[in-house]
């Protein structure tokens, strides 16, 4: 990776905020090897929190409502440092989990690369399936989407499905486990990859299966509202093809007023020779029995573009009736308010990581409790 000069960062130290689960450290692990690759001369520190979505196991996830679930804590201590709590300069996020509209204070400062961007299939461990068209009537698959399950059952509807909550290596404990109601798992094929267990993958579950989530497999960085110095860093670190094809999906997802909960699903492809998105969408009923889906073909030229593409498919799948499948949907039900989100006092306790150890000793952890 080519070594670039950097703006003049206080101390020549960024702060990165993140989850406390395993894949959310890897990814803010790979956040901060970017931008060591690019600056040699900085160091970063990782910050990592529990937050309401990763301590409340017992509900599916649609039922907290709204995907700020995942990053209200991290974004007080974006504007300002909390008692122990260092201010942070950046917060990485699964793309998918980011709201397409932040507060004012705040701004998507870049997308990485992005990993593979399907759901995967993950058979139960012994299983002799290999497809979902392999498994009897009546077989129990586990997710806690509303976008999978409708899907599925737009295309298998004599499977049944039951939410599992929980980070990867839970969710895969319960299937594997004697007394499981779960013949399969459906996950993103992404986390499965970055957290070493792609092996699990029986399958990948392609269009027009599975139309995979709004900025599924790539990772968004959340600064403060016009922040430039953290911005000059993230230009030289993100990548415009994976931007075009994520900035375009999130303003179809905005366009139609979607939320985490909804069931939208997409698939964009980006050509770098010809700068054309292929770019479909599709809207779904929660339970499977309407849907409508659309593609569009056009030119990108910036990021400007690429929102406007999601609008234009959004009009395309609105024209079809994509607007009323979304009106009929009984937000009441699946969308219960969460809980209120704790404070950053209230969370577990927090780890430091220096850049120097990626892999710390318990010496080289810097443990901060709480009050």
């Amino acid at each position: 990776m080519t070594t670039t000069s950097s703006p003049n960062i206080p101390n020549n130290h960024i702060q990165i905020g993140g989850r406390k689960s395993q894949l959310a450290v890897r990814q803010s692990e790979i956040v901060r090897d970017y931008i060591i690759g690019k600056y040699p001369h900085l160091s970063c520190s990782i910050l990592a929190l529990s937050t309401l979505g990763d301590k409340v196991q017992s509900k599916p996830l649609y039922s907290f409502g709204g995907k700020a679930l995942w990053t209200k804590e991290l974004e007080i201590l974006l504007l300002e440092q909390i008692e122990e709590y260092p201010q942070l300069d950046l917060i990485v996020h699964s793309l998918k989990d980011m709201p397409t509209n932040l507060p004012d204070e705040f701004e998507l400062g870049c997308i990485l690369d992005r990993q593979d961007p399907t759901d995967a299939l993950v058979m139960k461990k012994g299983s002799s399936y290999k497809t979902l068209k392999d498994l009897p009537d009546g077989s129990v698959v586990g997710t806690s989407s509303v976008r999978r399950s409708s899907q599925l059952l737009k295309n298998y509807p004599k499977l049944k499905f039951e939410s599992v909550r929980g980070n990867l290596q839970t969710r895969i404990s319960k299937l594997d486990s004697e007394n499981s109601p779960f013949e399969c798992l459906i996950l993103a094929s992404a986390g499965l990859q970055r957290v070493g267990l792609g092996n699990r993958i029986t399958c990948s579950l392609q269009a027009p299966d599975m139309y995979y989530a709004v900025g599924q497999g790539a990772l968004g960085v959340e600064i403060r509202k016009d922040d430039y110095l953290m911005k000059e860093i993230l230009r030289s670190i993100e990548d415009l093809p994976t931007t075009y094809c994520c900035l375009a999906e999130r303003s179809l997802m905005r366009h139609l007023e979607g939320g985490c909960s909804v069931p939208i699903g997409v698939h964009t492809n980006f050509n770098q020779e010809t700068n054309e998105l292929i770019f479909k969408g599709l809207v779904v009923s929660p339970d499977g029995t309407q849907s409508v889906e659309d593609e569009l073909i056009t030119k990108i030229n910036n990021k400007n573009d690429a929102e406007q593409a999601g609008i234009n498919l959004g009009d395309l799948l609105i024209s079809k009736g994509g607007k009323e499948i979304l009106n009929a949907i009984n937000f009441e039900k699946i969308n219960q308010p969460p809980s209120p989100v704790p404070s950053v006092a209230s969370s577990e306790p927090a780890i430091i990581e220096d850049q120097h150890h990626p892999n710390p000793t318990h010496d080289d952890l810097i443990k901060v409790a709480i009050n």
